[in-house]
């Protein structure tokens, strides 16, 4: 836990007056105790979860399912109604903004959440939903709704999102017209 809580740390321009920073490592106390078998550890880690949560909601409305799966230095740039469903799975690197949900698409399919890859670089307001797959190194537009799976080193934007390829850099060298 420790090497995680300086890991994220590293990536936050704020430091320790993040907002984002301290609702991960809320997130990341609460997912800590799936590491115990005991009822004696895991009832109070729980307890003392619930209790941090709320207080991370109320202040800065953000909600992370402690069962989500979020990889390291994940940077939640601007608080604020951002909701990540439970069985949300996020690679590496991944950057979240205001308003931003990961969600299911169906009632009745409560466990189908988004698959972010690694270095996945989410808009503001951006809507995630259902049992997608978000590849490696994609950029998810400002008010995106995604509904649809995302291949790596794409974009997606509009209502709803239409992917289209990242334009790629000239080589440099080679003369461009």
């Amino acid at each position: 836990m420790a090497l995680s809580f300086f890991d994220d740390l590293s990536v936050y321009r704020e430091g320790l007056l993040s907002q984002g920073f301290w609702a991960l490592q809320v997130y990341r106390f609460g997912h800590l105790r799936f590491r115990y078998r005991s009822k004696l550890i895991r009832i109070p880690l729980g307890i003392a979860h619930v209790i941090l949560s709320k207080l991370v909601e109320i202040l800065s409305t953000i909600t992370i399912g402690v069962s989500a799966k979020i990889g390291a230095r994940l940077i939640i740039e601007h608080p604020g109604a951002i909701v990540v469903h439970g069985h949300t799975v996020m690679g590496d690197d991944c950057i979240i903004r205001q308003g931003v949900t990961f969600g299911i698409k169906n009632i009745d399919r409560p466990f189908d959440a988004p698959v972010l890859g690694n270095r996945v670089n989410v808009g503001a307001g951006a809507k995630l939903l259902g049992k997608i797959h978000i590849g490696d190194d994609v950029d998810i537009g400002a008010n995106a709704v995604v509904v649809t799976d995302v291949p790596s080193n794409h974009i997606a934007v509009g209502i709803p999102a239409v992917i289209k390829p990242k334009k790629t850099p000239p080589i440099t060298g080679t003369p461009t017209k």
